[in-house]
């Protein structure tokens, strides 16, 4: 389906800057399309156990340069169809013409998701290599965003960066892109992954101080493997707290005790950043529950912590 006009959505289905901007704190889930079926089963499974804790909405990524678009379409479209959870679909401009754009926003209209997470998107084989445009595509995430909303009653989201972006020369440069992203039809956004309270308020205030009252939902990851963290942050450039890198480093021949820190300082983290008055909290799951879960216990009333050992 290509769309010409705008076409119209179920107005039933929930839309997730409506229900950020209402309260209470709200909790979603990220996951990421597996590429063996042994993923797969891993995926379904969490899923399941998560769909239990009845989150507000849960996400599906894109690999980098869209490497796993079908997947990811796949695995939106059937928790559509298959789960009592609420979609937020994945869309990135990178490596994609405007038509396969609005082929995707129109497949995402055929099965009735309502909310996208518009993003531009890593290059193909180096995040932090050269962004080469799509001969027919976009240049910023903000023209993205514009075709979405031009295109049906869409509630739309785009990342933010608590850091500041890493390819923005300076802070102010950051705050200014991010405004006039949200400006050009957002909803809310969801941050990058990050570990200082600090960093998330710094942008929140300088977004409400250029007159932007978007809701910014941060995103936490507990950390469950030292390598796979100090590799994530090499190739963002993500902050990596050094005292947390050392104490991590010193339980690692110890999956439990890495475990049992990582869901430790993610839960103070969630709990300052509720404290400061985000909107909600959006887990980084990889594909694993258990940690996830025990946050979300950590957060919740105690006697919903029976839930999290479902």
């Amino acid at each position: 389906m290509t769309l010409g006009t705008a076409s119209v959505l179920p107005h039933n289905t929930p839309a997730i800057g409506d229900l950020l901007r209402r309260g209470p704190v709200r909790y979603s889930f990220e996951f990421f399309p597996p590429k063996t079926p042994k993923g797969q089963a891993t995926l379904w499974r969490s899923i399941r156990r998560l769909e239990a804790l009845r989150p507000d909405y849960v996400s599906v990524t894109y690999g980098a340069g869209g490497s796993t678009r079908a997947t990811t379409v796949e695995t939106t479209d059937r928790i559509a169809a298959e789960t009592t959870l609420l979609p937020l679909a994945h869309c990135t401009a990178v490596d994609h013409s405007v038509a396969e754009l609005r082929n995707l926003i129109g497949h995402f209209v055929n099965v009735g998701v309502r909310n996208i997470l518009a993003v531009r998107g890593d290059p193909p084989g180096d995040p932090q290599g050269r962004w080469v445009q799509h001969p027919e595509g976009f240049l910023h995430a903000r023209e993205l965003v514009e075709l979405i909303k031009s295109s049906g009653d869409f509630s739309v989201g785009v990342a933010a960066f608590p850091e500041g972006h890493p390819r923005s020369p300076d802070w102010d440069t950051h705050v200014r892109h991010f405004v006039e992203k949200c400006r050009s039809g957002a909803d809310f956004a969801i941050t990058q992954i990050f570990f200082d309270w600090q960093d998330y308020v710094r942008l929140r205030d300088a977004v409400v101080a250029a007159g932007c009252d978007i809701p910014i939902v941060p995103g936490v990851m507990p950390v469950t493997n030292v390598n796979q963290i100090e590799r994530f942050a090499q190739l963002t450039g993500m902050g990596f707290p050094p005292q947390l890198a050392q104490r991590l480093r010193r339980e690692a021949d110890s999956p439990e005790a890495v475990r049992a820190i990582g869901v430790e300082v993610a839960t103070e983290l969630s709990q300052k950043l509720i404290a400061e008055g985000a909107p909600g909290i959006h887990f980084i799951t990889l594909n694993h529950s258990d940690s996830t879960r025990k946050v979300w216990a950590n957060l919740v009333s105690p006697q919903a912590k029976l839930v999290s050992h479902l």
